[in-house]
């Protein structure tokens, strides 16, 4: 009876075993199809290899992504005394759309900015510009509307559009003419399903400035179709040559349009996560829609509060963004070294950044024929330890440019960029161009 009892208690492990191997090949556990069409390459595959070279001991040059406090970019000293002092109002949840103070410095900034209208109920504090660009997808899309995104473009706008089950359609940012927005394609491509259109001003991945004549079309052409605009201003600071923006929301007072901006570009406070948007322009007709940002913002309860906490501190403080994009500022140099360097490679061409902290180089397609842009920098990781992210990751429909992040000091710019000629001039060796 003993043998038997032990005979049973060896077998059921094995019988347990076997049973869940096969419900585990009978039944995989599967990611939504709703993200069948999201990418964000930003921190993708290439990534990913990246980080299990640094595990094995290789130093990685990372120029892919704009984290300013890793190239020694220090958020105002003021902005973190501000927040350390209110931690200890800042255990409970806020209010859903923010705390006053932050939501007021906002819409004082609104009113600097030459947008009129705007009220304390208007703004919406969030878990940095990303959250919220998710969530103003959310409130408005249903299966099948299409929203206008620029080509190349930050790709989380692609991602939030898919997201939440509508269609991104790329209006073409035209290279030869500066990367402004190429009207005529914005045009043709509007249908009786599209229910938006995007910019990101200043632009990433691509450093353009708008000037008001391209603005002003925009919004004529967002009248004509009865469509909403979403304006991308967070580098709205991060400005060269003495060069001025323009909020699309001044320009803009009879068009419903909703503002993005944060803290963790002008201000170096990425991890803070302290971003908003701003509704205006003609908020009569949209009743029901902001009917359902409120809803999400109560759903997610608030954003972090001592993020919120360094807002009103940032936007009234002393403006230290001038002084790193003027003449003789850290940005402005490595801006300039970066864009001499990569233009001084044979066949690399690269329209100069007015903004921003990005370029987005083009490589000859006669002297680099590439036809798998991820598989290229993949390469380029492994032979020089330079991370880059490719032009695809950035919806840019040909396998001819990438995106460089010029954030590390002068002779790491130097470095990295000399890795990649070395490359470069090695590509051109073996394919004999």
């Amino acid at each position: 009876m003993k043998a038997v009892k032990n005979l049973e208690l060896a077998t059921v492990p094995k019988e347990s075993a076997a049973k869940a191997e096969a419900a585990a090949a009978a039944r995989p556990v599967r990611k939504s199809a709703k993200l069948a069409e999201v990418c964000y390459d930003i921190r993708g595959p290439v990534l990913t290899r990246a980080k299990q070279m640094e595990d094995e001991g290789h130093k990685i040059i990372k120029l892919n992504i704009g984290n300013l406090a890793s190239f020694g970019f220090d958020a105002p000293e003021e902005i973190q005394m501000d927040m350390i002092r209110n931690l200890p109002n800042s255990a409970g949840y806020s209010e859903s759309k923010g705390i006053f103070s932050a939501r007021k410095a906002v819409m004082h900034y609104t009113q600097q900015k030459g947008i009129k209208g705007v009220t304390i109920e208007d703004i919406y504090i969030g878990n940095g510009v990303s959250e919220l660009i998710v969530m103003a997808m959310n409130a408005l899309l249903d299966a099948g509307d299409e929203v206008l995104v620029p080509a190349p473009d930050y790709p989380l706008w692609t991602a939030a559009v898919s997201l939440s089950g509508g269609r991104p359609v790329h209006y073409v940012c035209d290279e030869s003419k500066g990367w402004m927005p190429d009207l005529d394609d914005m045009r043709a491509k509007i249908t009786c399903n599209t229910r938006a259109l995007v910019i990101i001003n200043p632009n990433n991945p691509t450093g353009a400035l708008y000037p008001d004549d391209v603005l002003k079309e925009i919004v004529e052409i967002a009248r004509e179709h009865d469509l909403i605009i979403y304006a991308d201003e967070v580098y709205d600071k991060v400005l060269y040559e003495g060069a001025k923006h323009t909020s699309m929301g001044a320009l803009s007072g009879d068009v419903l349009t909703i503002l993005f901006n944060g803290l963790s570009k002008n201000y170096r406070s990425c991890g803070y996560r302290a971003g908003w948007m701003v509704v205006c322009g003609d908020k009569r007709r949209a009743t029901d829609y902001i009917e359902g940002l409120n809803m999400l913002a109560s759903m997610r309860l608030c954003a972090n509060v001592p993020g919120q906490y360094a807002i009103q501190t940032a936007l009234g403080g002393y403006q230290s963004i001038d002084d790193l994009v003027a003449e003789g500022g850290r940005l402005r140099r490595q801006r300039d070294v970066a864009h001499q360097l990569i233009t001084a490679i044979p066949g690399v061409s690269c329209v100069k950044p007015q903004a921003a902290l990005y370029m987005f180089p083009r490589l000859d397609p006669k002297i680099y024929p590439i036809e798998d842009d991820q598989a290229f920098i993949a390469e380029l990781l492994e032979a020089e330890r330079v991370l880059l992210v490719q032009g695809s990751g950035f919806n840019w429909p040909e396998p001819d440019h990438f995106r460089l992040v010029f954030l590390p000091h002068e002779d790491d710019l130097r470095d990295a960029i000399g890795r990649l000629a070395r490359f470069l001039e090695g590509y051109r060796k073996r394919h004999g161009t």
